[in-house]
């Protein structure tokens, strides 16, 4: 059973104790904020420029938002109430992760196979080079690594987070589109598009150790509960496997368009935004249910790290 926004609070009040979800929506061009906790939206945000990727700052202070039709990234408050200030970019910004530490932020130039490092209060610092159309990053919890996912290259390029210094890139599935962190911070795992598989690295030996097969065109990869969860854009579902043995579990239907997907900060529910379906669902990471789902802007993309503790 799917419980509307109404009566969502019900339910997870307590479960998932207050997160927020900031959620680009590129059609409406705006940023829905939703409390969690009580399944409704907040606000809507206008940030313009067609918005995707989004991150939030480890420690709560602020959200950035990509803006690719900008091209800029946007700094919000902690509330999603307003923008502080707008970076502007000279390329087509997309994916973007947020060292441990806060700064810098990395954000992917799609068209010109780099990552910006960005100090949010100056602006770009640094450049990494990158495959072909780099899309989702992440950045290893230790500091030390930040990952591009280069989709057009069917590789990830590892650098060290600080100095850009490329270390390694990685052949993997056709077409990554997203690349995520596993538990523990020791293996990294691709979406890929192309091949409806997730890869997995280690990142230890930078080599890759497996593969798990997925639903048509796998976007984006959370885990929450020693699952990982891979939504499947489509084939509208989401793609369940166990962390450590790789296999696949299960596969739940959700909403139209499946993009991108987060834990919640308890590891209780991972949440998803269905671009086509303009809503966002929770699905309970132990039972596989969908527990919740509340109506967000026109285009639901919240490609990144969209939910805020």
């Amino acid at each position: 059973m799917i419980l509307r926004a109404a009566a969502v609070w019900a339910l997870v009040a307590g479960v998932a104790a207050a997160d927020t979800a900031f959620v680009t929506n590129q059609g409406s061009e705006d940023v829905s904020v939703v409390d969690l906790d009580r399944g409704t939206v907040l606000r809507t945000t206008p940030v313009g420029g067609k918005p995707a990727g989004v991150a939030v700052a480890p420690d709560g202070s602020a959200v950035y938002v990509v803006s690719p039709d900008g091209p800029y990234v946007s700094v919000l408050d902690s509330e999603g109430r307003a923008i502080l200030r707008q970076i502007p970019l000279d390329g087509g910004p997309l994916g973007i992760a947020v060292h441990p530490s806060g700064q810098p932020i990395y954000v992917a130039d799609w068209y010109g196979a780099r990552v910006w490092m960005i100090d949010p209060s100056k602006g770009v610092t640094g450049e990494i080079a990158t495959g072909t159309s780099p899309s989702g990053l992440a950045v290893t919890p230790d500091g030390k690594w930040v990952l591009s996912a280069d989709r057009d290259s069917d590789q990830i390029t590892i650098a060290d987070a600080l100095t850009g210094k490329v270390r390694a890139r990685i052949a993997v599935g056709t077409r990554p589109f997203a690349v995520t962190i596993g538990p523990g911070g020791k293996r990294a795992f691709t979406a890929d598009v192309g091949s409806n598989s997730v890869t997995v690295i280690d990142l230890e030996t930078a080599k890759v150790t497996g593969t798990i097969p997925t639903g048509e065109r796998p976007y984006a990869v959370a885990f929450a509960q020693g699952r990982g969860f891979a939504t499947d854009q489509y084939a509208d579902t989401v793609t369940v496997f166990d962390a450590k043995s790789l296999e696949v579990q299960a596969t739940i239907d959700v909403g139209e368009y499946p993009e991108g997907i987060a834990p919640t900060s308890d590891g209780r529910h991972v949440v998803v935004a269905n671009w086509f379906a303009n809503t966002i669902q929770m699905i309970d990471a132990a039972t596989l249910e969908i527990t919740a789902e509340i109506a967000v802007g026109d285009g639901p993309r919240a490609f990144g790290q969209f939910v805020m503790p």
